[in-house]
């Protein structure tokens, strides 16, 4: 008998769930700042001074956790996953990944193209990364809020799909991506 047998991987790395975790942390708190900016007005200078830069620390993790991502290995899907379910779960991860990038980048090139100053902190400032056009703000400005609410729909769904999975299938797809080690089965 081999004893020098690995376990298969049942779980993604620990760099990838903690990048999940932050992920999620930032995404959870720019949806509050958004509905909240849209709500109240009297805050809304505020919101905005924090949604900015928040916007662009998302695409940096984003960047950093797509490089992780290509260069890990990945737990399999859990055995009661159909074929499709399997399909749709990479798609929505392709989606999650290209809305968490495009997003910061529709709203930096919305605030150039509206010649608004974008402070990360204190003096410290972005680059424009588009002309300035009227035209082109009011276009990726309506851009922005359909791709935010369907960032906000694709969450709902992961969220949905993670329920699911854990309290009806018990099929320990949470385990996959758990903020916490989860010891391998012994088979």
């Amino acid at each position: 008998m081999n004893t020098n047998v690995t376990p298969e991987r049942r779980q993604f790395t620990a760099s990838m769930r903690f990048l999940h975790w932050l992920t999620a942390a930032l995404v959870l708190t720019m949806l509050g700042i958004g509905v909240a900016m849209v709500a109240s007005l009297a805050s809304f200078q505020t919101l905005v001074s924090i949604h900015r830069p928040l916007g662009i620390l998302i695409l940096l993790v984003v960047v950093i956790r797509y490089v992780n991502r290509r260069l890990s290995a990945l737990p399999p899907f859990p055995a009661t996953m159909s074929s499709q379910e399997r399909f749709v779960a990479s798609a929505s991860e392709r989606l999650f990944y290209a809305l968490l990038f495009v997003l910061p980048l529709v709203g930096w090139g919305m605030l150039s193209a509206a010649r608004y100053p974008i402070v990360l902190f204190g003096s410290l400032h972005l680059f424009p990364i588009l002309p300035h056009s009227l035209m082109l703000y009011a276009m990726l400005r309506a851009t922005h809020t359909v791709l935010a609410y369907l960032l906000f729909l694709m969450f709902i769904a992961h969220f949905g799909a993670i329920l699911f999975h854990t309290f009806i299938v018990r099929d320990g797809m949470f385990n996959r991506m758990a903020p916490w080690r989860v010891r391998a089965e012994n088979r």
